[in-house]
């Protein structure tokens, strides 16, 4: 198995949980409170790790009580952290509210994130030549993730972006995306920025049209995350497909996304399964992670992902996906 590099955010998530969202200007009282080791980039890296990967994170840390914490879970969970650097400064946080129906919302402070420029990625030239997926996230610098869309262009390394938070992307970046995973709150966002003025929250439109703009655009492919309902994936690389989410009971659903990210990198780099298995897989690992709370905490790892793909049999799984794409274990190597 080849090198995961991950480039992205390392945050403190401080957890409040509640019965249910305040609304503005109300004050609730809380059910409880928890701080995890967080980041959408730490995320993916951790949830990479954890499966069996061999992960390196690029990334920035402050010079506070919190990075030395956040760098030893990265480390624990087998994440390579040589080219995560300290700066003066706050670490990153993220302010995250989880309702009893497992519900978030989440506010982010970059902090030291926002000091990963363009210029520092060219000191881990060596370890980009060495990766078989990029991975990364929007919450670090837009400039920094374009400077990494064109040297995974021109090392012809497989560039996974993961649209978030949601801001307008260049046309020169999306063409430099392999794999572009929005969910459908982000596609609406990044729909609009395309010009789809109409594309409404109330009304939005099939995953099969709202895949279309940005395979237009120059992405090659796109994996639509819809939530309980699964994904949908097409571009030049896979059939088009609807893919079944794996029915659990939801705790937390704060790193699913990540989770989804970690395991399709994971399963596409283990050398066994094509993207349509690779993304029920991943299903699988994002199923898993939302029935525990935390974002890093809640990834998990390879054999209780096979037991999970294993155990549940999709009774409709949808037409296009053939027969050969049913999920077989995976194992480290």
């Amino acid at each position: 198995m080849k090198k995961i590099v991950v480039v992205g955010s390392i945050n403190l998530d401080l957890v409040s949980s509640a019965a249910r969202m305040p609304l503005v200007g109300e004050t609730i009282i809380g059910q409880g409170f928890a701080t995890h080791s967080g980041g959408k980039g730490a995320n993916q890296a951790v949830c990479a790790a954890r499966l069996g990967a061999d992960v390196s994170m690029i990334g920035r840390l402050g010079e506070d009580s919190f990075a030395s914490d956040l760098r030893k879970g990265l480390n624990f969970a087998g994440v390579h952290t040589e080219y995560i650097e300290s700066v003066s400064g706050s670490s990153g946080t993220a302010i995250i509210l989880v309702t009893a129906d497992g519900s978030n919302s989440i506010v982010v402070n970059p902090g030291a994130n926002a000091s990963l420029r363009p210029q520092d990625l060219i000191a881990c030239e060596d370890l980009f030549r060495s990766a078989s997926i990029i991975l990364s996230q929007l919450e670090i610098p837009l400039e920094t993730v374009e400077e990494l869309g064109r040297i995974a262009e021109r090392l012809e390394i497989p560039f996974l972006l993961d649209p978030a938070p949601a801001l307008p992307l260049s046309s020169a970046l999306l063409k430099t995306v392999t794999w572009l995973t929005p969910n459908e709150s982000e596609c609406q966002s990044l729909l609009k920025s395309l010009g789809y003025s109409r594309i409404e929250a109330t009304n939005p439109i099939p995953p099969e049209a709202a895949v279309q703009p940005f395979l237009d655009a120059g992405v090659r492919n796109v994996i639509l995350k819809l939530g309980v309902r699964g994904v949908y994936i097409a571009g030049r690389d896979v059939e088009p497909a609807y893919i079944p989410s794996f029915p659990v009971t939801a705790v937390d659903t704060t790193a699913a996304g990540d989770a989804f990210n970690g395991g399709f990198a994971f399963a596409l780099t283990s050398g066994s399964l094509d993207p349509l298995s690779a993304a029920r897989f991943a299903n699988a690992v994002a199923a898993v992670s939302v029935t525990r709370s935390g974002a890093q905490g809640s990834m998990p790892r390879l054999e209780e992902v096979n037991a999970l793909a294993n155990m549940v049999e999709h009774k409709s799984a949808a037409s296009s996906i053939p027969e050969n794409t049913a999920h077989s274990p995976i194992t480290a190597s």
